[in-house]
């Protein structure tokens, strides 16, 4: 990323967090890889931009999968780190997502409450409707879903999460029938340049250091199947 895509991302700037709007393809975490973070590549932007003759710290309170888009908080201090890390903890932080499917769950709308296990060796969730005897890391994944808008055979849902388990919402869709759009790990027969139609599109919480509230909103990545809902605008979360 260069100093001007990263700056075209930010959707917020204090002196305590950076909140910016995640392209797809992007780590936020290092891994085996050895791949360059975002992280990365932010801490290069305002080492820059503010002339910083030392490290630059900046903190990651959450996290988003590479191929996913969306609003990420990162922070610029350690005290801010922890007061987020709090938030999160306490389930303090809402967050909005918003997936693309091909197929729809047998309702339009409602809840889907499952039990998962995370599979080591493949890297994904397995799901059931009941727990699983013998897997003793067995955990409840809730979700409550929405669909909002219909496209040439694609489906617009918003999603919230009642509990926060990795994959969760990949998984539980992908149980249903209805694999997140460029998913191809949980069954998706589309594939869009590695893209993932998964898009964190909105988070709100009280600013742990200002104490207002913030509500900051992603817009949808532009291109491939996003482009279809283009028109379509992020309602407003209170």
């Amino acid at each position: 990323m260069t100093f001007r895509d990263v700056e075209r991302i930010i959707l917020y700037e204090d002196n305590h967090f950076l909140v910016v709007n995640k392209p797809s393809g992007i780590l936020v975490q290092g891994d085996r890889t050895k791949d360059d973070t975002l992280p990365d590549y932010i801490k290069e932007f305002i080492r820059l931009r503010d002339d910083k003759p030392g490290a630059v710290f900046l903190g990651v309170p959450h996290r988003l999968d590479r191929p996913s888009t969306g609003v990420l908080v990162l922070t610029k201090t350690s005290k801010a780190l922890s007061r987020m890390n709090d938030l999160f903890r306490e389930r303090k932080v809402q967050k909005v997502y918003y997936i693309l499917t091909d197929n729809v769950p047998d309702q339009f709308s409602g809840r889907l409450e499952n039990y998962v296990v995370k599979d080591e060796v493949k890297n994904r969730l397995r799901v059931k409707d009941t727990p699983f005897k013998k897997a003793k890391k067995s955990k409840k994944a809730i979700l409550d879903y929405r669909l909002l808008a219909s496209i040439d055979g694609y489906y617009l849902f918003e999603v919230n999460l009642h509990t926060g388990r990795s994959h969760q919402i990949r998984a539980q869709f992908a149980h249903v029938g209805c694999p997140i759009v460029g998913d191809r790990r949980y069954g998706s027969r589309f594939q869009q340049g590695g893209m993932l139609y998964l898009h964190s599109g909105q988070i709100f919480f009280e600013h742990p250091v200002k104490h207002i509230p913030l509500n900051i909103r992603a817009p949808f990545p532009r291109g491939g199947r996003w482009d279809l809902f283009s028109d379509f605008k992020l309602e407003q979360k209170t």
